[in-house]
């Protein structure tokens, strides 16, 4: 296979930016900024979240089976470089930003423009990021999106020229 050819190909995949959120209600916080999501079902509302296998977001979503999916709204570009790090949980805030707690336990960014809580059905590991199906079980709506829906969020390209993932 030719690999300039396949990653740019894997990269013209166009990519929302969310941030994904765990807790286990021990003191083990997971967050990160994810790209691989789409929905999978309407009845039950099922969603996909490529998750990172070596991460902490991924072991705390694993133990749990839930966590939050934070979409972002064009001007959450600091929010997705922040979580690009590992989750802190400091002076009441997560990488440095306001959350509140959703019903699941898992943290809702007051940045975020919407937010699904989910509930893990399955997990598919076999490459270096595992593919959580997950079913969403409440929705928050904090900025209604002017306009088409999914022309509000926060996308790769957004991100400027240098940042790609994928490929």
């Amino acid at each position: 296979m030719d690999a300039d050819a396949k990653k740019t190909s894997l990269r013209m995949i166009p990519y929302g930016i969310y941030i994904l959120t765990a807790d286990d209600g021990k003191g083990n916080v997971g967050a990160a900024t994810v790209n691989w999501v789409t929905q999978a079902s309407f009845a039950p509302p099922l969603v996909v979240v490529g998750v990172k296998a070596d991460s902490g977001a991924h072991t705390v979503v694993k133990g749990t089976g839930k966590f939050t999916l934070n979409m972002l709204g064009k001007d959450g570009k600091g929010a997705a470089f922040g979580f690009f790090k590992p989750a802190k949980l400091e002076d009441g805030k997560l990488n440095g930003h306001g959350f509140r707690t959703g019903a699941n336990g898992c943290a809702i960014l007051d940045i975020a423009i919407a937010a699904v809580e989910c509930t893990v059905k399955d997990v598919l590991e076999l490459g270096d990021h595992s593919v959580v199906v997950a079913e969403v079980t409440e929705a928050h709506l904090m900025k209604a999106p002017e306009g088409r829906a999914d022309a509000a969020i926060l996308e790769m390209k957004d991100l400027g020229d240098a940042v790609y993932y994928g490929g």
